[in-house]
């Protein structure tokens, strides 16, 4: 089966999931490749089997080499024991799960292939077109569109899960599409993550040799107080040829002090300290 056909017949199955990003109405009906609100707008599937949701053009800085990087990263495992701790912080029941920024995709994958047998709905969006595209291609039975973190196509209550991995976020719209009852978890880095890298690309006194997540940690305890915070530390160890990956697959090396590094630092690369927190909550 094509990959346009499978997601349109998705999208047949959970139309009610979907509203319009032009008047907010949902979308009533699926007439052969478009989708179509109330109010009449249109939108087509592309040629890759998602839909664009975007009024206008991305703006985003991440691209293909970016997305392929991390993919082979991930792959190996290097967010595995990750992606377990956001299991085992969901119901163990079928749910209807929304990964924000989901990038290529693989952490929903490797997210699916933890909870067999309960047939979830699975949607993951981002405003880059290069991650969405080879989010597609992966053999899983998900969703994948490009979408507006700040105007989610989706309707009131519908996801019963958010997940969300080194994400911007937007509470307003995860508390609007999130059911009562339903479940977020946002992680973030702590300070020691992928700190052997930071410490090969800057010098110590750069602002980028550090990081400090106390204000995304106080800002999501302002919107929810009852937060449960947790922590999941471990040194993930680099398969021989995938430094240069490493390096590429985030944006650390973005910095304007950033170093080159050689071809010998990088074959001295050997492991790395995956440290993050995961923030937890329930709406009430």
């Amino acid at each position: 089966m094509k990959k346009i056909e499978k997601q349109r017949q998705f999208v047949s199955r959970h139309l009610d999931l979907f509203r319009c990003p032009t008047c907010h109405e949902p979308f009533t009906e699926l007439q052969g490749n478009s989708i179509i609100c109330r109010q009449g707008h249109r939108i087509d599937f592309n040629k890759h089997g998602y839909l664009h949701f975007l009024n206008g053009a991305a703006d985003t800085e991440y691209g293909r080499e970016m997305f392929l990087a991390r993919r082979q990263l991930l792959t190996a495992g290097l967010f595995q024991p990750i992606i377990q701790a956001i299991a085992k912080a969901l119901p163990n029941r079928t749910l209807k799960i929304l990964d924000v920024g989901t990038g290529e995709g693989t952490p929903l994958y490797q997210l699916a292939s933890l909870r067999p047998g309960l047939d979830d709905c699975l949607v993951g969006f981002d405003i880059s077109k290069a991650g969405v595209t080879l989010a597609t291609q992966l053999a899983m039975e998900a969703f994948f569109c490009v979408a507006d973190l700040r105007q989610l196509p989706f309707n009131d209550h519908s996801f019963d899960a958010i997940v969300e991995l080194f994400s911007p976020s937007d509470y307003a719209e995860f508390n609007r599409v999130l059911a009562p009852g339903g479940t977020l978890v946002k992680v973030i880095p702590n300070a020691d993550y992928l700190g052997e890298l930071r410490q090969l690309l800057y010098d110590d006194e750069d602002q980028h040799a550090s990081y400090d997540n106390s204000r995304v940690k106080e800002l999501f305890a302002k919107h929810y107080p009852n937060c449960q915070t947790q922590r999941v530390r471990y040194q993930f160890s680099i398969p021989d040829g995938l430094q240069a990956a490493l390096v590429e697959m985030t944006p650390l090396h973005w910095g304007r002090g950033a170093k080159q590094l050689t071809p010998a630092e990088l074959a001295a690369f050997h492991q790395v300290t995956v440290d993050v927190s995961l923030l937890i909550t329930r709406k009430s």
